[in-house]
């Protein structure tokens, strides 16, 4: 994968889309200085490079009723292939993410639970999958994100 060149302008226009990917062109344009058209090539042109992957929601799960965040180690035996592993992470409608490690442990999972109760449910789950041969789960209190990261905007 090819490292892409931006200037001073494009890291402005990605910090304003990743504070609120709804942003209009007028609205960045108007922030960098820029025509709107301008922008807009600029916006496009980051898209067809693949540096702007996609736009996404941020969800504040606690008001849907899942307000434990955790993430969970998970160890596997040395037989286990990447592919297993993802499968195995994946499976459970609670896990937000699977980081695949290198290292000890094999893969750290973002989990979202109603409670502590469920979260048991899940970490068990898991245990029992006849795959995973080890766990360590950490409870997340707080979030913090650095300024202009997606983070930022739920804490």
């Amino acid at each position: 994968m090819a490292t892409v060149e931006l200037d001073g302008t494009d890291h402005e226009i990605l910090a304003l889309l990743t504070e609120d990917g709804r942003r209009t062109i007028a609205d960045i344009a108007g922030r960098v200085s820029l025509s709107p058209a301008a922008t807009k090539r600029r916006v496009d042109r980051l898209q067809r490079l693949r540096v702007i992957t996609g736009y996404t929601a941020v969800v504040d799960y606690a008001r849907l009723g899942w307000p434990l965040e955790a993430f969970t180690e998970l160890r596997f035996s040395g037989t286990a292939q990447i592919e297993d592993i993802e499968a195995t992470a994946a499976a459970a409608q609670e896990i937000q993410a699977v980081y695949m490690i290198a290292g000890d442990p094999d893969a750290l999972v973002h989990v979202r639970a109603k409670d502590v109760g469920h979260l048991k449910d899940v970490i068990d789950r898991l245990r029992h999958s006849g795959k995973v041969t080890g766990t360590k789960t950490l409870m997340v209190l707080s979030t913090a994100a650095r300024p202009g990261s997606a983070l930022q905007q739920r804490t």
